[in-house]
């Protein structure tokens, strides 16, 4: 088991830089550049300048009129030994100055929607395997093709008009005013769910019909297995059965899912966080990524990269510890 765990480890170093550099990559091939564009809007406001001095000292500036391997090693280096991120432009402060209280807050969001998606999917897909054909089965097959399907920023939008309309209550942001500079308590914590509750929950629903299916179909296959059926034949208690047998292995896939689940919650939270006002990563990506912020696009797209990395590596032990076959294969 510990020379799987090593194994993994090492894997997340090469891979960790090829993700970094095919990123910086990415963010360089649109043909302009931010101090383009930025010269560009001031000329649309009808600012009297002299473009081609203002983009040279911009670039001069910002380093961004070196060639690209140079200004990737510098952002390598400058993370690697000081936690340096860069420059955002738009900002005027230290990439790492400005993104860590919304990854924070980010992560905490994510965590609690793939914890609200295994509260639900894990009890309905048993039932539904177990129960197959029944109505409570009908049921959460329909409820699953609804989550599936309902686009998760228009399920927002008719929940909060719902809210506002017959309840007077309105969801938006992270918390009140008079809680967002008080240091943290009880009542900050308390205050934040409550105004965060609704983007935990759909974000939840929205990657729980697919495990609903999974974690079914899996466990249907299991359950009609020569072994399960020598279980039952022993004469062992059905609910015993389920557990210790069939759905330790039919939970190989839902486990292995946990790896792309944490970048899909955070990427689909983009347009829950522009509808509900949520100043988290995703907004600040968006902007990033039409203003050619490339620093502040690059590390975000970097730490959700890094995001998924831990995720895979945190489904391999979870798989490992489950199924002991995958350590010795």
């Amino acid at each position: 088991m510990l020379q799987f765990i090593l194994r993994r480890l090492l894997f997340i170093i090469p891979t960790f830089f090829v993700i970094s550099f095919v990123t910086f990559i990415v963010i360089q091939l649109p043909p302009s550049d931010y101090a383009q564009t930025y010269v560009s809007g001031l000329l649309a406001q009808g600012d009297n300048i002299d473009a081609q001095a203002t983009l040279k000292n911009l670039r001069d500036l910002y380093g961004i009129g070196e060639p690209a391997y140079v200004q990737y090693g510098k952002w390598m280096w400058g993370i690697l030994t000081r936690g340096d991120f860069g420059m955002a432009f738009e900002y005027q402060q230290p990439v790492s100055f400005i993104i860590w209280e919304r990854i924070e807050f980010t992560i905490v969001i994510t965590l609690a929607s793939l914890l609200v998606s295994w509260l639900i999917a894990f009890p309905v897909g048993i039932y539904s395997a177990v129960r197959q054909y029944s109505l409570g089965d009908y049921l959460s097959t329909f409820l699953a093709f609804i989550g599936i399907s309902v686009p998760s920023f228009l399920m927002a939008l008719v929940i909060m008009y719902i809210l506002f309309k017959y309840f007077n209550i309105t969801l938006g942001g992270l918390f009140s005013s008079q809680m967002e500079k008080a240091p943290w308590s009880l009542a900050k914590v308390v205050d934040f769910l409550q105004h965060t509750w609704l983007a935990i929950l759909i974000l939840g629903v929205s990657s729980t019909g697919g495990l609903i299916r999974t974690l079914r179909a899996n466990l249907l296959d299991e359950m009609h297995k020569p072994y399960v059926i020598t279980a039952r034949a022993k004469g062992l208690p059905e609910w015993k059965v389920v557990i210790k047998y069939p759905l330790r292995l039919a939970l190989n896939p839902f486990i292995s899912g946990v790896g792309f689940t944490l970048p899909l919650l955070v990427n689909g939270s983009i347009i829950i966080s522009v509808v509900m006002s949520l100043p988290l990563v995703g907004v600040m990506l968006l902007r990033s990524l039409q203003s050619q912020d490339m620093y502040l696009a690059g590390s975000l797209i970097l730490i959700t990269s890094l995001l998924t990395i831990i995720g895979v590596f945190l489904s391999d032990m979870l798989l490992a510890w489950v199924d002991p076959r995958i350590r010795y294969q």
